[in-house]
């Protein structure tokens, strides 16, 4: 898929832990891994405000689209 989340890379630079972030945003460890690992099929705009809120950054510093070979 050519959209690529990169909250793992926030949190590094935010040196917050995965649990840490779902507590703060209010959802379960496990559906933020769905989210993190790309597996997700979509993701409510309430939920991008809080992770934005909670890591102090923009949606595009999460979402990054990548086109892939064409094909794809």
């Amino acid at each position: 898929m050519p959209i690529i989340i990169n909250i793992d890379v926030m949190l590094a630079r935010r040196k917050m832990s995965s649990g840490e972030l779902a507590e703060k945003i209010g959802i379960t460890p496990a559906n933020l891994s769905i989210l993190k690992c790309g597996k997700a099929k979509a993701i409510r705009i309430s939920t991008m405000d809080a992770i934005c809120r909670a890591l102090d950054c923009q949606p595009g510093d999460i979402l990054e689209y990548r086109p892939g070979e064409p094909g794809e």
